[in-house]
């Protein structure tokens, strides 16, 4: 696992796989919260946006269950 955070953009992204994975599909799972898949629908990261206001804040998100096509 890795996180990035870039204060400029105040965007945070933990990465599950390694950085250079490319997403297959992109899930909103809360407000301003993205969830990232591979290929084979496995989490590879999710990205905060407006990541100092959400910090602050209880976050809550299920993840929604992903059947392979």
């Amino acid at each position: 696992m890795k996180i990035e955070y870039d204060p400029e953009r105040d965007l945070l992204y933990i990465y599950f796989a390694e950085p250079a994975t490319k997403a297959a599909q992109t899930v909103t799972i809360a407000p301003g919260v993205h969830a990232d898949f591979d290929k084979d629908s496995k989490l590879i990261g999710i990205e905060v946006l407006e990541a100092s206001k959400v910090m602050g804040k209880k976050i809550e998100f299920n993840l929604p269950e992903l059947t392979a096509a």
